[in-house]
């Protein structure tokens, strides 16, 4: 458990660290319109079908 403690788990967390330092850091080399944050509204799609979109509808005929 020693060694874990010693030499793997610091190991580990040094990874994460520059792995998250390279995920940050690669922004600057994207272009800039893909930098930015997504936009948060939907741009003409609406998400509700309308009841003319719907198929008709089928009797139940488990009774």
């Amino acid at each position: 458990m020693a060694i874990f403690r010693q030499y793997i788990a610091p190991l580990l967390a040094v990874l994460v660290f520059f792995f998250a330092l390279v995920a940050v850091s690669a922004r600057i080399f994207l272009p800039s319109d893909m930098a930015a944050p997504a936009p948060i509204e939907e741009v003409g799609v609406t998400s509700q079908p309308t009841p003319t979109d719907l198929p008709p509808a089928t009797p139940n005929l488990a009774s």
